[in-house]
Protein backbone atom coordinates (compact mmCIF):
# COMPACT_ATOMS: atom_id res chain seq x y z
CA UNK A 1 0.00 0.00 0.00
CA UNK A 2 2.75 2.38 1.02
CA UNK A 3 4.51 1.71 -2.52
CA UNK A 4 1.37 2.21 -4.32
CA UNK A 5 0.57 5.91 -2.62
CA UNK A 6 4.28 6.83 -3.18
CA UNK A 7 4.27 5.84 -7.07
CA UNK A 8 1.14 8.45 -7.49
CA UNK A 9 3.16 11.50 -5.64
CA UNK A 10 6.53 10.95 -7.31
CA UNK A 11 6.02 8.36 -10.25
CA UNK A 12 5.71 8.71 -14.05
CA UNK A 13 2.58 6.52 -14.88
CA UNK A 14 -0.55 8.33 -15.92
CA UNK A 15 -2.48 7.68 -13.23
CA UNK A 16 0.11 9.48 -10.59
CA UNK A 17 0.23 12.06 -13.60
CA UNK A 18 -3.91 12.29 -13.07
CA UNK A 19 -3.61 12.57 -9.12
CA UNK A 20 -0.83 15.11 -9.19
CA UNK A 21 -3.18 17.08 -11.56
CA UNK A 22 -6.33 15.93 -9.14
CA UNK A 23 -4.56 17.34 -6.12
CA UNK A 24 -3.40 21.07 -7.91
CA UNK A 25 -7.19 21.16 -9.13
CA UNK A 26 -8.58 20.69 -5.32
CA UNK A 27 -5.75 23.27 -3.68
CA UNK A 28 -6.99 25.88 -6.67
CA UNK A 29 -10.37 24.88 -5.96
CA UNK A 30 -10.34 25.15 -2.18
CA UNK A 31 -8.12 28.18 -1.90
CA UNK A 32 -10.56 29.80 -4.22
CA UNK A 33 -13.64 28.38 -2.04
CA UNK A 34 -12.10 29.58 1.34
CA UNK A 35 -12.11 33.32 -0.34
CA UNK A 36 -15.44 33.09 -1.37
CA UNK A 37 -16.66 31.96 2.10
CA UNK A 38 -15.25 34.21 3.71
CA UNK A 39 -17.51 37.36 1.67
CA UNK A 40 -20.46 35.90 2.75
CA UNK A 41 -22.85 34.82 5.21
CA UNK A 42 -22.37 30.91 6.30
CA UNK A 43 -25.31 28.56 6.26
CA UNK A 44 -25.70 25.09 5.77
CA UNK A 45 -24.05 24.42 2.69
CA UNK A 46 -21.47 26.05 3.74
CA UNK A 47 -21.12 23.40 6.32
CA UNK A 48 -21.61 20.55 4.16
CA UNK A 49 -18.73 21.77 2.30
CA UNK A 50 -16.29 22.54 4.85
CA UNK A 51 -16.59 18.99 6.33
CA UNK A 52 -16.44 17.58 2.65
CA UNK A 53 -13.29 19.49 2.04
CA UNK A 54 -11.79 18.49 5.74
CA UNK A 55 -12.10 14.67 5.06
CA UNK A 56 -10.22 15.30 1.51
CA UNK A 57 -7.73 17.07 3.28
CA UNK A 58 -7.25 14.62 6.00
CA UNK A 59 -7.07 11.65 3.70
CA UNK A 60 -4.48 13.60 1.95
CA UNK A 61 -2.61 14.19 5.07
CA UNK A 62 -2.31 10.43 6.03
CA UNK A 63 -1.48 9.86 2.73
CA UNK A 64 1.77 12.07 2.68
CA UNK A 65 2.30 10.80 6.72
CA UNK A 66 2.18 7.31 5.61
CA UNK A 67 4.70 7.77 2.85
CA UNK A 68 7.20 9.93 4.32
CA UNK A 69 10.48 8.30 5.70
CA UNK A 70 11.20 11.02 8.67
CA UNK A 71 8.02 11.22 10.26
CA UNK A 72 8.88 13.71 12.88
CA UNK A 73 10.37 15.59 10.32
CA UNK A 74 7.01 16.15 8.78
CA UNK A 75 5.17 16.85 11.69
CA UNK A 76 7.10 19.79 12.56
CA UNK A 77 7.33 21.37 9.27
CA UNK A 78 5.53 24.95 8.88
CA UNK A 79 3.34 23.33 6.06
CA UNK A 80 2.35 21.00 7.94
CA UNK A 81 0.87 23.01 10.76
CA UNK A 82 -0.70 24.92 8.38
CA UNK A 83 -2.65 21.86 7.08
CA UNK A 84 -3.76 20.69 10.83
CA UNK A 85 -4.79 24.19 11.64
CA UNK A 86 -6.80 24.58 8.23
CA UNK A 87 -7.95 20.93 8.74
CA UNK A 88 -9.31 21.73 12.46
CA UNK A 89 -10.57 24.88 11.40
CA UNK A 90 -12.84 23.25 9.26
CA UNK A 91 -13.79 20.68 11.69
CA UNK A 92 -14.37 23.85 14.76
CA UNK A 93 -17.84 25.04 13.63
CA UNK A 94 -19.11 21.52 14.95
CA UNK A 95 -18.59 22.28 18.43
CA UNK A 96 -18.44 26.41 18.27
CA UNK A 97 -19.46 29.06 16.12
CA UNK A 98 -18.05 29.87 12.75
CA UNK A 99 -15.76 32.80 13.98
CA UNK A 100 -14.35 35.01 11.75
CA UNK A 101 -10.92 34.02 12.76
CA UNK A 102 -11.97 30.65 11.96
CA UNK A 103 -12.97 31.33 8.58
CA UNK A 104 -9.97 33.66 7.76
CA UNK A 105 -7.49 31.55 9.45
CA UNK A 106 -8.37 29.06 6.33
CA UNK A 107 -5.93 31.43 4.13
CA UNK A 108 -3.30 29.40 5.51
CA UNK A 109 -4.17 27.06 2.77
CA UNK A 110 -2.34 29.49 0.01
CA UNK A 111 0.64 28.18 1.58
CA UNK A 112 0.37 25.37 -0.43
CA UNK A 113 0.78 27.22 -3.63
CA UNK A 114 4.11 26.24 -3.30
CA UNK A 115 3.15 22.61 -3.25
CA UNK A 116 1.29 23.34 -6.51
CA UNK A 117 4.17 25.32 -7.83
CA UNK A 118 6.19 22.32 -7.84
CA UNK A 119 3.52 20.19 -9.44
CA UNK A 120 3.10 22.54 -12.28
CA UNK A 121 6.69 22.27 -12.62
CA UNK A 122 7.16 18.42 -13.09
CA UNK A 123 3.77 18.85 -15.01
CA UNK A 124 3.60 21.79 -17.42
CA UNK A 125 6.52 22.97 -19.55
CA UNK A 126 5.44 26.35 -20.06
CA UNK A 127 5.13 26.93 -16.73
CA UNK A 128 9.08 26.07 -16.02
CA UNK A 129 9.49 28.75 -19.17
CA UNK A 130 7.55 31.34 -16.92
CA UNK A 131 8.02 30.11 -13.33
CA UNK A 132 9.62 33.32 -11.88
CA UNK A 133 6.86 35.63 -13.28
CA UNK A 134 4.06 33.39 -11.94
CA UNK A 135 5.92 32.47 -8.55
CA UNK A 136 5.97 36.29 -8.29
CA UNK A 137 2.62 36.96 -8.92
CA UNK A 138 1.55 34.28 -6.64
CA UNK A 139 3.68 35.54 -3.80
CA UNK A 140 1.89 38.51 -4.76
CA UNK A 141 -1.41 37.49 -3.83
CA UNK A 142 -0.77 35.24 -1.02
CA UNK A 143 0.81 38.70 0.39
CA UNK A 144 -2.46 40.49 -0.19
CA UNK A 145 -4.65 37.83 1.40
CA UNK A 146 -2.77 37.07 4.36
CA UNK A 147 -2.75 41.20 5.30
CA UNK A 148 -6.41 41.42 4.62
CA UNK A 149 -7.19 38.08 6.74
CA UNK A 150 -5.52 40.29 9.27
CA UNK A 151 -7.42 43.51 8.81
CA UNK A 152 -10.59 41.41 8.53
CA UNK A 153 -9.73 39.37 11.79
CA UNK A 154 -9.00 42.37 13.66
CA UNK A 155 -11.19 45.05 12.24
CA UNK A 156 -14.53 43.09 11.69
CA UNK A 157 -17.17 44.17 14.28
CA UNK A 158 -14.58 46.80 15.50
CA UNK A 159 -15.22 48.88 12.07
CA UNK A 160 -18.29 50.05 10.91
CA UNK A 161 -16.71 50.33 7.86
CA UNK A 162 -15.09 46.80 7.61
CA UNK A 163 -18.34 44.36 7.77
CA UNK A 164 -17.05 41.62 5.80
CA UNK A 165 -13.58 40.18 4.08
CA UNK A 166 -14.38 42.45 0.49
CA UNK A 167 -14.44 45.39 2.88
CA UNK A 168 -10.71 44.28 4.36
CA UNK A 169 -9.27 43.68 1.04
CA UNK A 170 -10.59 47.28 -0.40
CA UNK A 171 -9.09 48.91 2.03
CA UNK A 172 -5.71 46.64 1.72
CA UNK A 173 -5.17 47.22 -1.56
CA UNK A 174 -6.51 50.88 -1.22
CA UNK A 175 -3.69 51.23 1.26
CA UNK A 176 -0.63 49.24 -0.42
CA UNK A 177 -0.91 50.82 -3.79
CA UNK A 178 -0.87 54.09 -1.50
CA UNK A 179 -4.30 55.39 -3.31
CA UNK A 180 -5.64 56.29 0.15
CA UNK A 181 -9.58 57.15 -1.00
CA UNK A 182 -10.49 57.88 2.67
CA UNK A 183 -13.60 56.29 2.54
CA UNK A 184 -12.69 53.25 4.81
CA UNK A 185 -10.10 54.17 7.64
CA UNK A 186 -9.26 53.24 11.07
CA UNK A 187 -10.93 54.46 13.97
CA UNK A 188 -9.65 52.31 16.96
CA UNK A 189 -6.15 52.76 18.28
CA UNK A 190 -5.40 48.83 17.19
CA UNK A 191 -6.90 49.57 13.34
CA UNK A 192 -4.17 52.51 13.15
CA UNK A 193 -1.33 50.86 14.69
CA UNK A 194 -1.87 47.60 11.50
CA UNK A 195 -2.61 50.94 9.03
CA UNK A 196 0.88 52.17 9.98
CA UNK A 197 2.76 48.76 9.68
CA UNK A 198 0.79 48.01 6.24
CA UNK A 199 2.32 51.48 4.57
CA UNK A 200 5.35 51.08 5.97
CA UNK A 201 6.88 47.51 5.31
CA UNK A 202 3.63 45.96 3.54
CA UNK A 203 4.08 49.18 0.69
CA UNK A 204 8.00 48.57 0.48
CA UNK A 205 7.09 44.59 -0.28
CA UNK A 206 4.66 44.89 -2.47
CA UNK A 207 6.23 47.43 -4.35
CA UNK A 208 9.09 45.10 -4.44
CA UNK A 209 6.54 42.06 -5.59
CA UNK A 210 5.01 43.99 -8.33
CA UNK A 211 8.64 44.64 -9.82
CA UNK A 212 9.45 41.44 -9.93
CA UNK A 213 6.58 40.40 -12.12
CA UNK A 214 6.84 42.87 -14.59
CA UNK A 215 10.83 43.60 -14.24
CA UNK A 216 11.99 39.77 -13.14
CA UNK A 217 15.57 39.96 -11.12
CA UNK A 218 17.13 36.82 -12.76
CA UNK A 219 17.10 35.45 -16.45
CA UNK A 220 17.44 32.12 -17.46
CA UNK A 221 20.52 31.20 -19.11
CA UNK A 222 22.43 27.64 -18.29
CA UNK A 223 26.37 28.44 -17.82
CA UNK A 224 28.31 25.69 -20.22
CA UNK A 225 30.39 25.43 -17.64
CA UNK A 226 28.87 24.30 -13.98
CA UNK A 227 25.45 24.61 -15.62
CA UNK A 228 24.30 27.39 -12.95
CA UNK A 229 20.83 28.07 -14.66
CA UNK A 230 19.80 31.99 -12.71
CA UNK A 231 22.09 34.94 -13.45
CA UNK A 232 21.34 38.35 -12.87
CA UNK A 233 20.48 40.20 -16.09
CA UNK A 234 23.65 42.33 -16.98
CA UNK A 235 26.15 39.31 -15.41
CA UNK A 236 29.00 39.06 -17.20
CA UNK A 237 30.82 36.36 -15.61
CA UNK A 238 28.96 33.04 -14.04
CA UNK A 239 29.00 33.70 -10.17
CA UNK A 240 29.38 30.44 -9.46
CA UNK A 241 32.87 29.06 -11.55
CA UNK A 242 33.70 32.62 -13.36
CA UNK A 243 33.18 31.66 -16.77
CA UNK A 244 32.00 34.70 -19.24
CA UNK A 245 28.27 34.43 -20.14
CA UNK A 246 27.10 35.63 -23.32
CA UNK A 247 23.70 36.75 -22.17
CA UNK A 248 21.17 38.12 -25.14
CA UNK A 249 19.85 41.28 -24.08
CA UNK A 250 17.60 43.93 -25.39
CA UNK A 251 19.40 47.18 -23.98
CA UNK A 252 19.52 48.56 -21.13
CA UNK A 253 18.53 47.13 -17.64
CA UNK A 254 19.55 49.71 -15.48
Amino acid sequence: MKDKIRSLYFGDSSNAHHYRLFLLGFDLLTIAFFIVSSMVETGSWVRVADLVIALVLLIEFQARLLITKSKLRFVFKFDTFADIIVILSLIAPIFLDNLAFLRVVRMLRLLRSYHMLAAMRREFSWFKANEQIIQSSVNLLIFIFVVTAVVFVLESGRNENISNYLDALYFTVATLTTTGFGDITMDDTLGRMVAVIIMIFGVALFLRLVQTIFRPTKVEFPCESCGLNRHDPDAVHCKHCGVVLEIPTEGDWT
